[in-house]
């Protein structure tokens, strides 16, 4: 008897009615669009202050301090290839005026180490270039101490190598110079090697 029902659907197919003839499959794009929006990301924001126009020309300035002293190394150079005393022209009047001062180094040093360095109004970057500068000027006093103590004479190989260490001292100081005015006037910290360390000490 069960199978009375069965028997009866195989033979009248057409009597089954399909459930929706407006069935339509989803669309996916409708479906994407229906979703919940996501959460915008937050932007990372950066801020950057500039060095500031004073601090730059402060620090610029100090550099000159040891360039100045440092060009006593630049004599033997200079003599023997004067084309490159040009790009000095143009400062020849304050070196005039610098070394027409009296102990002019005792009194620039003294002038960056108490009214810049040990002066807290000061910001740490104008101190550290200051810093920096007074160290490079004290580092290049201990070649004219040796020389003092060796004495290596005036002729023969004594003074080649005393003109081989002057021109070494010249282009270093010369490097160093040109590093640290550029850097100080991007406003970009210039670390001098064998002094930015030292001077990074006595600062903290």
């Amino acid at each position: 008897m069960a199978a009375a029902p069965l028997l009866r659907l195989s033979l009248f197919p057409q009597s089954i009615k399909p459930l929706s003839t407006n069935f339509k499959p989803p669309n996916p794009l409708l479906h994407r669009a229906t979703l919940k929006p996501r959460l915008p990301i937050s932007k990372i924001s950066a801020s950057y202050t500039p060095t500031p126009a004073t601090d730059r020309l402060l620090s610029a300035a100090s550099y000159f301090f040891p360039f100045f002293n440092g060009l006593q190394y630049g004599r033997f150079v200079l003599s023997q290839y004067p084309i490159l005393a040009v790009p000095l022209k143009p400062i020849l009047p304050l070196l005039s005026l610098y070394h027409s001062i009296p102990y002019a180094s005792f009194i620039s040093f003294f002038a960056l180490y108490l009214g810049v360095v040990q002066n807290p109004s000061f910001s740490r970057y104008v101190r550290f270039n200051a810093l920096q500068a007074l160290v490079l000027d004290v580092l290049l006093v201990v070649p004219l101490l040796v020389q003092r103590i060796l004495s290596p004479g005036r002729t023969g190989l004594g003074l080649k190598l005393t003109i081989w260490g002057y021109n070494a001292l010249f282009v270093f100081v010369v490097v160093c110079f040109i590093y640290g005015l550029v850097f100080s006037v991007l406003g970009k910290t210039p670390y001098l090697p064998f002094v930015a360390e030292a001077a990074g000490r006595q600062l903290d």
